[in-house]
């Protein structure tokens, strides 16, 4: 009725008016939710395909940063073997003990500006010797990252990071959590990372888009022609496109496309750039102290800490585009805690083999969960042997390490933008007719957008962000929370839905109604299914 008045009520919709599309808290059309595994020729496929993705972000993070360090091709093979292969350790754990859903933990963009400060901190610029400058800032890396994973350690396993009762007297931080407030974090864990998406297509524009192009062609319009695929194109895409666009890429390097291009040209587009092939042993099994013991700095320390929590923070987005495409039921607090705690624990893992970078959970393998509509746990746990085996192989996992990166931007322009659209499907709880509703969401996703963008020009200009004092590990502090996307906006949105109109009216609007049943792990019963712990362990720690 206009203006909300009247006596009568609103008069009853009309039988051939259009209806909104009902909410659901399970995500629907997914062909293998988390405890239903396709045939296993099916999963061992999609295991590799999983291995295929996360390699991106495990081969592009040490090749930026171990010549920094001054290490050569032999130490930046030996450091993506050792970050593949406590991936490939982590995972399990997360998906055996953890959340239990089909996460991969891999490493992560976020600790990147804390490594960078160490390796141009002064302590080590009198070492004359490029390797043991390389192995000493490995160390201190080791040092902080060691130190760090105690953050996530006990707030994730102390609880401080989940409610652990209905009790309104618990304080937590996933106790205030709305659909609201999750909407912004998860959409720009995935749509912040866009500067990893089509600037990396364009550094190779000739590899690149035909991938991109490839991709969405293969996965969203051949199943609709050749219906009879039985789902293959869709859900083996990655595969099929990225064979075809490296052996395009091969043809051009050894027809010499590139013999007289520009080095940085070279370095991205040609298939034997790398230096990893030659580089890696054939059999190597990473150990831990294998660049000596750690050495630790009080301000480094504190610096990864605030990375790691930052990375807890968008891990926590990325835990709920996970669960979403995995087709469960909304994570209890206790399950979220749990994963968190294990998280940690995979940084300590980290720490004391030596990657040089944090753990994180995939944003690009939970787009793929998206692509393939594949949510199953096994798939996932297969793909961390595959992690494992190549690891220890060197010289094949080296072969699929050498995928030009511009291939793997055109996999990032699909996957991350998957799990942005996750986190705008939380508004389907909400009521997006409210202004409240829409301030909250419009001003925290501007507001992650716009801070982070005026951090990272500022350190494009100037070298170093807006907080720029005689401390390194101070400026790190406070300048790498505002460089992260997903981190701003979901402080924000958390900030202003929790203190904007308390009214308990605004509860409905803010769809925290739909996750009340989640808030404790025996509130629905399809909880026990999706997240139990296995060999009966839930008998010895119960969730709550």
């Amino acid at each position: 009725m206009a203006g909300g008045g009247g006596g009568g009520g609103a008069p009853a919709p009309k039988a051939d008016e259009p209806q909104p599309h009902p909410p659901k808290d399970q995500l629907p059309n997914i062909s293998y939710c988390i405890t239903s595994p396709p045939p296993w020729p099916e999963a061992i496929l999609l295991g590799f395909q999983h291995y295929l993705v996360m390699l991106g972000t495990t081969v592009l993070i040490p090749t930026a940063l171990v010549p920094q360090m001054g290490g050569g091709n032999d130490e930046k093979a030996r450091v993506i073997q050792t970050l593949l292969f406590v991936a490939g350790i982590n995972t399990l754990l997360q998906t055996l003990f953890g959340t239990r859903l089909p996460a991969v933990i891999g490493g992560s963009y976020t600790y990147v500006p804390t490594t960078i400060s160490i390796i141009l901190s002064g302590r080590f610029s009198d070492e004359p010797d490029p390797i043991e400058k390389f192995k000493r800032i490995m160390r201190a890396t080791q040092g902080a990252l060691i130190v760090a994973s105690t953050l996530q350690i006990v707030l994730g396993f102390s609880g401080l990071w989940r409610n652990v009762a209905s009790d309104a007297s618990s304080t937590s931080f996933f106790r205030f959590l709305s659909p609201l407030s999750a909407a912004p974090l998860v959409a720009l864990v995935g749509f912040g990372l866009y500067e990893l998406g089509f600037p990396g297509v364009a550094k190779c524009i000739e590899i690149g888009l035909p991938q991109l192009i490839l991709l969405v062609f293969v996965s969203q319009f051949v199943p609709h022609v050749l219906k009879g695929g039985k789902h293959v194109f869709d859900r083996f895409a990655v595969i099929f496109t990225v064979a075809i666009v490296w052996l395009y890429a091969f043809l051009l390097t050894v027809g010499g496309a590139y013999n007289h291009a520009a080095p940085k040209t070279q370095s991205t587009c040609r298939t034997d750039r790398s230096g990893l092939i030659e580089a890696a042993p054939w059999i190597r099994v990473p150990y831990p102290f294998q660049w000596g013991a750690p050495s630790f700095d009080a301000g480094e320390a504190f610096a990864m800490m605030m990375a790691s929590f930052v990375a807890l923070v968008e891990s926590s987005g990325a835990f709920i585009a996970v669960y979403r495409y995995a087709s469960a039921t909304p994570m209890p607090p206790s399950i979220l805690s749990r994963g968190i705690g294990w998280q940690g624990v995979g940084i300590l893992l980290s720490g004391l083999w030596g990657t040089g970078n944090g753990s994180s959970v995939s944003v690009e393998n939970a787009g793929l969960l998206a692509l393939t509509r594949v949510g199953s746990r096994r798939v996932v746990q297969i793909s961390a042997g595959f992690m494992i085996f190549f690891s220890i192989l060197g010289k094949f996992g080296a072969v699929f390490a050498s995928i030009p990166p511009p291939i793997v931007a055109a996999l990032y322009c699909l996957f991350f933008a998957y799990v942005g659209a996750g986190g705008l499907s939380f508004l389907q709880f909400c009521n997006l007719n409210s202004f409240r509703t829409k301030f909250v969401l419009g001003f925290s996703i501007f507001l992650g957008l716009s801070i982070p963008q005026y951090f990272n020009e500022y350190t494009a200009i100037y070298g170093y962000g807006p907080v720029h004092t005689g401390a390194r590990w101070f400026n790190d502090i406070i300048n790498v929370p505002f460089q992260s996307k997903a981190f701003v906006a979901g402080v924000v949105a958390y900030f202003l839905d929790n203190t904007l109109h308390k009214d308990p009216t605004i509860r409905k609007d803010r769809g925290k109604h739909w996750w009340d049943k989640y808030r404790s792990f025996k509130g629905d019963t399809r909880s026990e299914e999706f997240y139990s712990l296995p060999f009966n362990l839930n008998k010895y720690f119960p969730s709550v």
